[in-house]
C-alpha cells in the first residue's frame, strides 16, 4: 500500500504547530541557558560542592546534546520524524523528573546527561518538521522564526533562571519541564498523527559514534577536572588524555572510509564549509563561555542576586530579536563574508569594551556593552551559516547543517570550562601583582595597604579584621582583572576570525567547480572532439 503524505497544516493548526515546536526548542535550550544562572544554587544544594563541580552538569549536558544529532538522524529514518520527536519529549519529561529529585551530584550528573541526550534528539528533528510545513517561498521566514526561538535562551533564559532560583527554588526549573514537555509531545503527536514517511534502512556507524563520544567526552572531562585535580598529575586524567590521543587518528581514518559516517569529515574539503565551521565553533566557544562565566561571577564575585545578574542579560534581547528576524533577508543580496566580518569585528570591539570593566559597583558599565552584545549576537549565526553552506547541494546541505550544529554545541561546552580556566589561572597572578604594587614590594615609597591598615586600626578596628577585609578586596579586584583578561583574549580571537572569513569563496557568486566537476568537463570535451 503506498505511503500517503498529508497536505501541509493550515490555519490554527499551523499556528499551534509552530508554537509547540518553538516552545519545545526553547525549553531544551533554556536548560542550557537557565541552568547557568542557577549554578551557584545547585552547587550549594547538592551536598555543597564547588561551583566548578556544578559546572560539570552543564558541560556534560551540552556534550550529550551534541552527540544526540547523529543518532537522531538514524532513528528518524527508522521510525519517522514526528514519532521520534514525540518519544524524545516523553523521555525529556522523565529525565527532568530525575534531575528535580536528585539530592547529590552523583545522581544529578547522569540525569542531566540523559536530559541532554533526549533534548538533543529533538533539535534537528524539530527544525526539519518546522521547515517541512513552510512552502518554499516562505522558508526564509521559517528560518527567521526558528532563529528567534534559538536566541531566547541566551537572553530571556538567564532572566527566567534567575527568577526561578531566587523565588521558587532551582528544582522547579525541572518540575516545570515535565508538563510542558508532555504537552508538546501530545500536541505534535495529535497534529501529525498518521503522517507517512519514507523509511530509510541505513547502517548506523556505531564505531565512529563511539570514537566521537570518546573524543568529545574525553576532552570535556579533561577541561572539567583539570583545575580541581591538577591536570596530568592525576592518573585518571593521564589515562583520559591517552584515550583521546589514540582515538583521534582512529576516528579520522575510520570516518574517511565509512559510507554513512557519524561525522562526515569529507565536508571539510569544501573551503567555505571549513572556514565557516571554524568561525562558528570558535566564535560560539567564546560567546557561550563568556556569558556563562559572567553570570556566575556577577553572583559569586560581585554579590548580585540571581535575578539582578540575569537582568543584565535581558537587555540583549532589545536589539538581538529584531536583528535576528531580518538577517535571513539581508544575507540574500550581500556577500556573507562582508556581513560576517563586520559582525566579528563588532564582537571584538564589544568584548574589548567589556574587558575594561573596573568598577564593582557600576551596573551601567555592564548594561551598555551587553546591549551592543545583543545586536552582534542577533547577527552572528545567519551570515556564517550562509557562508558555511555555500557551494553544497542536496543531501550535503542537511549533513553540513547537522554537523555544524553538533560542533557548535560541543564548542560551547568547551568554552564554558576554558573561560573558567582563564579565570582560575589569571586570578592568582593579578592577586600577586596587586599585593606587590600596593604593598610596597615593587616600589618602597608606595605602601598603600600599610597606610590604609594603619588608618583603620586608628579608628579602633581589630588588626585581624582589617587584614581580612583588605585580603578580600585584593582577591575581588584580582578576579575582576582575570575576568577582563578572558574578555580581552576573546576580543583578539574575533579579530583573527574576521580576517579568516575572507579566505572563503564569495557567496554572491556561483561556487567554483570542484576537482571532480573539472575532470568530468574535460572528459566530456574529449568525447565531443572524437570523430
Amino acid at each position: 500500500m503506498p505511503i500517503v503524505f498529508p497536505r501541509r497544516l493550515r490555519g490554527w493548526r499551523f499556528i499551534l504547530f509552530n508554537i509547540a515546536l518553538g516552545l519545545g526548542h526553547m525549553i531544551v535550550l533554556f536548560n542550557a541557558g537557565s541552568y547557568i544562572a542557577l549554578m551557584p544554587h545547585v552547587a550549594g544544594d547538592l551536598g555543597g560542592v564547588l561551583p566548578s563541580l556544578g559546572t560539570w552538569a552543564q558541560t556534560d549536558f551540552m556534550i550529550a546534546l551534541a552527540l544526540a544529532f547523529p543518532i537522531a538522524r538514524w532513528l528518524s529514518g527508522r521510525f519517522g520524524d514526528y514519532r521520534l520527536f514525540v518519544t524524545a519529549f516523553a523521555a525529556y519529561a522523565l529525565a527532568s523528573s530525575l534531575c528535580a529529585l536528585s539530592e547529590t551530584l552523583r545522581l544529578f550528573l547522569p540525569a542531566r546527561i540523559f536530559l541532554g541526550f533526549a533534548g538533543g534528539v529533538t533539535l534537528p528533528i524539530g527544525q526539519a518538521l518546522l521547515l517541512r510545513e513552510y512552502p518554499d517561498r516562505l522558508r526564509s521566514m521559517g528560518l527567521g522564526v526558528w532563529g528567534l526561538f534559538t536566541l531566547m535562551p541566551f537572553t530571556v533564559g538567564f532572566a527566567v533562571g534567575g527568577w526561578i532560583a531566587d523565588e521558587i527554588g532551582w528544582r522547579y526549573l525541572f518540575y516545570l519541564n515535565i508538563p510542558i514537555a508532555l504537552t508538546i509531545a501530545g500536541v505534535v503527536g495529535s497534529l501529525l498523527h498518521g503522517r507517512g514517511f519514507q523509511r530509510r534502512y541505513l547502517r548506523f556507524d556505531f564505531v565512529g559514534f563511539v570514537l566521537l563520544a570518546v573524543l568529545l567526552g574525553g576532552l570535556q572531562t579533561l577541561l572539567n577536572q583539570g583545575n580541581d585535580f591538577d591536570w596530568l598529575d592525576s592518573p585518571f586524567l593521564r589515562g583520559v588524555l591517552a584515550a583521546v590521543i589514540v582515538a583521534l587518528p582512529c576516528f579520522v581514518v575510520w570516518e574517511l572510509g565509512e559510507r554513512h559516517p557519524s561525522l562526515d569529515i569529507r565536508l571539510f574539503s569544501h573551503r567555505n564549509f571549513a572556514v565557516g565551521v571554524i568561525c562558528l565553533t570558535l566564535g560560539f566557544l567564546a560567546i557561550q563561555g563568556l556569558l556563562s562565566l559572567l553570570i556566575v561571577q556577577l553572583q559569586v564575585l560581585l554579590g548580585y542576586s540571581s535575578i539582578l545578574a540575569s537582568l543584565e542579560f535581558l537587555t540583549m534581547i532589545l536589539l538581538a530579536a529584531p536583528v535576528t528576524a531580518i538577517m535571513h533577508e539581508v544575507t540574500r543580496g550581500v556577500d556573507a563574508r562582508l556581513l560576517a566580518c563586520l559582525n566579528l569585528l563588532g564582537f571584538a570591539f564589544t568584548l574589548f569594551w567589556m574587558g575594561l570593566f573596573d568598577d564593582p559597583e557600576s551596573f551601567d558599565q555592564i548594561f551598555w556593552p551587553m546591549l551592543a552584545f545583543g545586536f552582534f549576537l542577533g547577527s552572528f549565526f545567519t551570515p556564517l551559516t550562509t557562508l558555511t553552506l555555500h557551494g553544497l547541494s542536496g543531501g550535503q546541505i542537511m549533513r553540513a547543517a547537522e554537523e555544524t550544529a553538533l560542533l557548535r554545541i560541543a564548542a560551547g561546552a568547551f568554552g564554558i570550562t576554558l573561560q573558567g580556566i582563564v579565570l582560575f589561572r589569571r586570578s592568582p597572578f593579578h592577586q600577586l601583582e596587586l599585593a606587590d604594587y600596593f604593598g610596597g614590594r615593587r616600589f618602597a615609597s608606595i605602601d598603600l595597604l600599610e597606610q590604609f591598615s594603619a588608618k583603620l586600626e586608628g579608628f579602633g578596628l581589630p588588626a585581624s579584621m582589617v587584614k581580612g577585609k583588605l585580603l578580600a578586596l585584593v582577591k575581588q579586584h584580582a578576579a575582576i582583572l582575570a575576568l577582563n583578561d578572558a574578555f580581552l583574549l576573546s576580543s583578539f580571537l574575533f579579530v583573527g576570525l574576521a580576517g579568516l572569513v575572507w579566505l572563503a569563496h564569495p557567496t554572491h557568486l556561483p561556487p567554483p567547480p570542484t576537482l571532480k566537476e573539472e575532470l568530468d568537463e574535460l572528459q566530456a570535451e574529449e568525447l565531443m572532439e572524437e570523430p
